[in-house]
């Protein structure tokens, strides 16, 4: 019999869940929403709630599954299955323990990751990263997120911090990131720096889609400013490129697909920057799997962890 697997996928004000096979494939789903500002203890009743009625759904209980795989947002300690002290945008969420609450409710194991480590996984396992076995990924959404697999297996650190790539000083001293640093990366690199850049120049442009909405149309301001913001991810790719030598690096995010105003130029300035034993190969692909990268990819740590330690 095929071994089943509960993904849970807590984003900033949803919830994704997912019957997930021990072959990847998704086999039902379901969503719910919560009040962000209700804090962290309501996310995780949210979160018990919302398995305990798939599993009416179904007809089934807690027992016939192997597990619970977790992709949650914030800094997330993959070792002690707990948010750590920064939870992200979510309030409340910081030092929740998540694997051991889950684990009390359901009785089976429970495992947690980063939603944006889990979300390389999932490409690695089932989606455009599939067949590689170095992988730089990096999402560009509200922030910038990311995951890196280096000889086929996911890069943690020693708490499962790892691949932060959003966080690392591109402009020592310069802008106030979220995260308490000057200069980060995702505030250059994101789709909301695009759009500040955009709104200290033009008010109608007010967001990412209508950003490349008017570059696509021929908009010579829209398109300049995608040129600058390009600049910007690709210096830090670059150097990202240098540390972990990858063989592709995969693009996330909703502008992901966006092949002739993003991913082509942005290849085309990166391999411009590296050196060139580093351009040597390397691929640029969009990622494949959307909102379910990250279900998918918690149920691939889980399968991943199953025989060591880091299983609550």
């Amino acid at each position: 019999m095929t071994k089943k697997y509960i993904a849970v996928d807590i984003g900033g004000t949803s919830i994704k869940l997912g019957i997930v096979t021990e072959e990847g494939d998704i086999i039902a789903r379901s969503e719910s929403v919560y009040t962000e500002s209700e804090g962290g203890g309501t996310v995780m009743d949210a979160v018990k709630d919302s398995i305990r009625a798939l599993l009416d759904e179904r007809g089934e209980s807690a027992e016939d599954y192997c597990g619970i795989g977790v992709s949650a947002a914030g800094c997330i300690n993959s070792v002690s299955g707990s948010v750590a002290g920064n939870g992200g945008n979510i309030p409340g969420w910081a030092n929740t323990e998540v694997c051991s609450i889950l684990r009390e409710e359901f009785g089976i194991p429970v495992t947690i990751a980063n939603d944006a480590n889990c979300a390389v996984l999932g490409e690695f396992w089932k989606g455009a990263a599939d067949g590689y076995m170095n992988v730089l990924a990096v999402t560009l959404g509200t922030g910038v997120g990311g995951g890196i697999i280096t000889g086929g297996r996911l890069l943690e650190g020693a708490h499962g911090y790892a691949g932060e790539l959003g966080h690392f000083p591109m402009h020592a001293g310069d802008d106030q990131c979220v995260c308490g640093m000057k200069g980060c990366y995702e505030r250059y690199a994101s789709t909301s720096a695009l759009v500040r850049m955009a709104l200290s120049e033009d008010p109608d442009l007010r967001s990412g889609r209508l950003i490349f909405t008017a570059a696509e149309g021929g908009d010579l301001h829209a398109q300049s400013l995608l040129d600058r913001w390009i600049d910007n991810v690709a210096y830090g790719l670059a150097g990202l490129i240098h540390i972990f030598d990858p063989e592709l690096v995969l693009i996330g995010g909703g502008v992901s697909s966006q092949q002739s105003l993003l991913i082509e130029p942005l290849k085309k300035k990166v391999l411009s920057l590296v050196m060139p034993d580093f351009a040597d190969g390397i691929e640029f692909k969009s990622a494949a799997l959307g909102n379910d990268a990250g279900m998918i990819g918690a149920v691939y740590y889980h399968l991943s962890t199953e025989n060591i330690s880091r299983k609550m």
